[in-house]
């Protein structure tokens, strides 16, 4: 099959052949007829598999047949990034076409946005907010919508667009074809889609709950404050040619990019503090091979469309599954291959199994302090060493010395790896004793597995220590 076997503007074949796109993509192959012929569309397909041609072909080739009017088309995206990069794509179509476009998004300033606007655009790609703000100075108006596309649906519902999307469909005509793309399809989202769209066809291609085949994914065992060896471990051995860093906070993504600097290697960060002329300058360095390494916070897990990354490290695990698989959905994309390596804390043990049980497989674990070969994956293993089965008593002279025994402490075996990763404590280590009591002498019985404070009625005593009697104050009246 090929894209001239739909009806398509001979124009948009023409774009294809000069950027070397031949074949569709089993979402485009589904996707294109059903929009051609204007039935709203719910499309659930995996990261990185082609969505945006999906609904930008067939939807441009049908608008450039009619009158040309302003704001015609509309495409909802929850990032800035994802913004210019989906505006990229209609805007090559569109200048083929004789329909303008623009981009309307957040961090940068509305003036040269209102301009735009006023000079008439066919296409608006645009983030919730910012859209908002437009609707509410009276800078543009759709009462010429045909087209309604929600992308990333899934994600914009997660940032907590949900009530902007609402005040934004309330402005738009009843009358128009919704398309809605998203790389999961939950609860939220099908009840978005019964509101939206009418009578929808359903497209849906691979497994959308897991991540592509063509990236291998693993998982090391390692402590937070171990996190940064292992990082640059991988690097030496596997000499990624591009990678792309997630960490969890703003903080620790300017930390890890400052460290890989200082190591010689050629680093970008982006994060929500970033302005976004930096995060685009960061982008484009990263797209053009001006920088090998890209540091991110969730902010741009949907935002890069960059052909050719071989890696995708978690250094900090993602706080959901869903977040797991689009992270890692930025490598083997096109069909092509990639790594996707996340670092695992023993405190990070049941979002791992989130994860797993979301993809329906249990991820290769790999004990970091080993040779870093590639393919050496092992299994963590459970089982304690015999060494580690000592009584407590040599446990507590050894403790007590004044240098730890360089075998139980100062040594990483992939064993004692394992250890920390089941969430057995530091080998060697004098634990208190507790008293054979279900409760403490003040009446404190700790806390719950799931957490929770459990008290046998008395109120626990400040830094373990019983409370002493105060003494009475009483006031002398003294008449004089």
């Amino acid at each position: 099959m090929s894209f001239s076997s739909f009806a398509l503007d001979p124009r948009c074949l023409d774009v294809l052949k000069t950027l070397g796109i031949k074949t569709p993509m089993p979402v485009q192959a589904q996707a294109i007829p059903i929009v051609a012929e204007g039935h709203d569309l719910i499309a659930t397909a995996q990261t990185g598999t082609g969505k945006t041609l999906g609904f930008a072909l067939p939807s441009l080739s049908k608008l450039c047949k009619g009158k040309q009017e302003k704001n015609m088309m509309l495409v909802l995206v929850p990032t800035r990034e994802l913004a210019v990069q989906v505006h990229a794509v209609i805007r090559d179509f569109g200048q083929a076409l004789k329909i303008r476009s623009t981009a309307i998004y957040g961090g940068v300033g509305m003036n040269p946005q209102i301009d735009a606007l006023r000079r008439g655009c066919g296409v608006i790609v645009a983030t919730p907010g910012r859209l908002l703000d437009h609707l509410q100075q009276g800078t543009l108006d759709f009462k010429n919508l045909k087209v309604l596309v929600l992308d990333e649906a899934d994600r914009m519902l997660d940032m907590g667009f949900l009530p902007d999307i609402k005040r934004i469909l309330s402005q738009l005509p009843k009358k128009r074809q919704t398309l809605m793309f998203s790389a999961t399809f939950d609860d939220d989202v099908t009840k978005l889609a019964r509101e939206m769209l009418d009578n929808p066809k359903r497209v849906t291609v691979g497994m959308t709950t897991r991540p592509v085949d063509t990236v291998k994914q693993v998982t090391y065992a390692v402590r937070q404050e171990d996190k940064t060896g292992l990082l640059l471990s991988i690097f030496k051995h596997e000499k990624p040619a591009s990678a792309l860093i997630f960490t969890r906070t703003k903080h620790r993504a300017d930390r890890v990019g400052k460290m890989l600097r200082n190591t010689q290697y050629s680093v970008s960060v982006i994060h929500g503090n970033r302005t976004q002329s930096q995060r685009q300058i960061a982008l484009d360095g990263f797209k053009s091979g001006k920088y090998q390494i890209l540091v991110a916070t969730d902010v741009a897990a949907r935002g890069i469309d960059v052909d050719n990354i071989s890696h995708v490290i978690n250094f900090d695990i993602p706080d959901a599954a869903d977040a797991y698989i689009h992270r890692i959905g930025r490598t083997g994309r096109a069909q092509a291959t990639g790594d996707a390596i996340t670092f695992v804390t023993p405190e990070d043990r049941s979002l791992l199994r989130d994860i797993e049980k979301k993809i329906g497989k249990a991820l290769p674990k790999v004990a970091w302090d080993q040779p870093l070969e590639k393919g050496a994956e092992v299994q963590f293993r459970e089982e304690r060493s015999s060494r580690f089965s000592r009584p407590a008593s040599s446990s507590r002279q050894s403790h007590s010395g004044s240098s730890r025994p360089s075998s139980e402490f100062a040594s990483r075996s992939g064993e004692s790896s394992a250890r920390r990763f089941q969430g057995h404590g530091a080998p060697g280590r004098k634990k208190k004793a507790q008293p054979h009591s279900s409760s403490n002498r003040f009446g404190y019985r700790g806390k719950s597995e799931d957490g929770e404070k459990r008290s046998s009625g008395a109120v626990p005593p400040p830094n373990g220590r019983p409370r002493r009697p105060q003494k009475s104050r009483r006031r002398v009246m003294v008449k004089g």
